[in-house]
């Protein structure tokens, strides 16, 4: 059995990856992986591979965010109202 601690499975993102978790190979979504899962993956990306993942988890953040009409803070920008 295995010390590791891993993230609760929300399959929030929808990009998923085959990963080895205690000898066992799992499918899953990048937003569920550890942070040293989610290095390694992108330690192999290139500049167009980077840019697509982050056009997907933008998608993703703003359906959240329009599903259950959650809003940021918006008292931590200047958005040019003064």
């Amino acid at each position: 059995m295995s010390n590791n601690i891993y993230p609760k499975e929300r399959e929030l993102d929808g990009i998923f990856y085959r990963v080895k978790r205690d000898g066992k190979s799992y499918s899953i979504c990048f937003s569920d992986l550890t942070e040293h899962e989610q290095n390694k993956i992108l330690a192999d990306y290139d500049e167009e591979s980077l840019r697509r993942m982050c056009k997907i988890l933008a998608s993703t953040l703003r359906a959240i965010g329009d599903q259950f009409g959650i809003k940021g803070r918006s008292d931590n920008y200047d958005n040019g109202d003064d």
